[in-house]
């Protein structure tokens, strides 16, 4: 049996009917860029999510950047973040002139610890960065204290957590602003590239709007220098035509977590564990294996894909090398790193398939267990 790490065709099969009639709105608009879909997409994702303002972009790495834009960081800054993320959370900060600075993750929920954060304030901090990784929420409350008392700004990097919730509120609001990127292999993935950026503050969308659109007030009226970071019409329709099936993914995603916290059992990997205080969406379920490339090796023999995320902490990339860090520096996020395998975790992925991934693992890691 072939297991792919994603399949985005079936889920696109399913919505046939919804999809080619967002996509004949656009091509019937004649509207390609920002317009109404856009519009329409962001009412509908700030209700989903009980946030004031939500301004689309065309990635989630553009709505880190502008957030940060936004907010004044800039030169001679320093913003907080973790080395285990996707680098687009650190390239941001590059992008705005500031320097990050790095702390570990926790060991259970591979996000930002705060007591190591807080330590990492200085009188140059202007924002922390937590990440909300593979579908789990950051610990929120210690690092909303942090930055309510340290008077720094929180910045949500929710590109992960579509419907994420701590505490029951959802990842993205419970900060100044929240980051979501609509990569296609997203819980809700665009048809392309996407991104938004969340706010109760009015005055903040506002800034982040008129940076996505070249500064621009309205035509050929630009009061500041900004980008082409607009969100494609597109992107905007067929986004409104899945979020209204995000939760149901969400739950599938759950449920087959379940089953493979239920089958891998005792099997010799470390399983991902659900923190109390949060609803974890799954966007990856990532075990933990001391001899994770012969797994990984062993299961593509049997045509199953899995995935590294990350095989490399941001602070032992070449290109992050410059901020002085060390192998060693940050032990929990290298250990992940070196021992970490995404399985496959999709809403579309059936009983037959999980149970092949599963008793796969059971099988090739049974002589390890037995010798010991």
């Amino acid at each position: 049996m072939k297991v792919p790490f994603l399949e985005l065709k079936e889920q696109h099969r399913r919505l046939g009917d919804e999809l080619q009639s967002a996509i004949g709105r656009v091509l019937e608009s004649g509207w390609f860029a920002l317009g109404p879909e856009v519009e329409a997409f962001e009412d509908a994702f700030a209700g989903y999510l009980g946030s004031a303002h939500v301004v689309a972009v065309n990635s989630g790495t553009a709505a880190l950047h502008l957030a940060l834009l936004a907010l004044g960081v800039g030169e001679g800054d320093e913003v907080i973040t973790v080395p285990h993320t996707f680098i687009a959370t650190v390239e941001a900060i590059s992008a705005v002139g500031a320097r990050p600075v790095l702390v570990d993750v926790d060991p259970e929920s591979f996000t930002m610890d705060p007591a190591r954060a807080e330590s990492a304030v200085t009188n140059k901090t202007r924002a922390i960065i937590p990440v909300h990784l593979c579908g789990q929420p950051a610990d929120m409350q210690p690092l909303i204290e942090i930055a309510e008392r340290r008077g720094i700004a929180l910045v949500e990097d929710a590109c992960q957590a579509h419907g994420a919730e701590y505490r029951g509120r959802k990842a993205g609001t419970m900060s100044t602003v929240g980051c979501f990127s609509f990569y296609p292999s997203k819980n809700l993935g665009s048809c392309g590239e996407g991104g938004a950026a969340v706010t109760n503050d009015a005055e903040l969308a506002r800034r982040i709007r008129l940076l996505r659109n070249h500064g621009s007030l309205g035509k050929f009226d630009h009061c500041v220098p900004g980008f082409n970071f607009r969100m494609e019409a597109m992107q905007g329709a067929v986004l409104s035509a899945k979020l209204k099936h995000l939760d149901e993914w969400n739950d599938a995603r759950r449920a087959l977590a379940k089953q493979y916290d239920r089958k891998l059992a005792g099997c010799g990997v470390t399983l991902p564990r659900e923190m109390p205080y949060a609803r974890h969406v799954y966007h990856l379920y990532v075990i933990q294996a001391e001899e994770r490339d012969r797994l990984q090796e062993a299961l593509a023999a049997r045509e199953i894909e899995t995935g590294l995320h990350y095989p490399l902490p941001v602070h032992l990339e070449e290109a992050y090398r410059h901020l002085g860090y060390r192998a060693g520096d940050f032990p929990v996020s290298e250990r992940l790193c070196r021992h970490s395998l995404s399985l496959p975790v999709y809403p579309e992925l059936g009983p037959e398939a999980l149970d092949y991934v599963a008793s796969s693992i059971r099988e090739i890691l049974a002589p390890a267990r037995a010798g010991r």
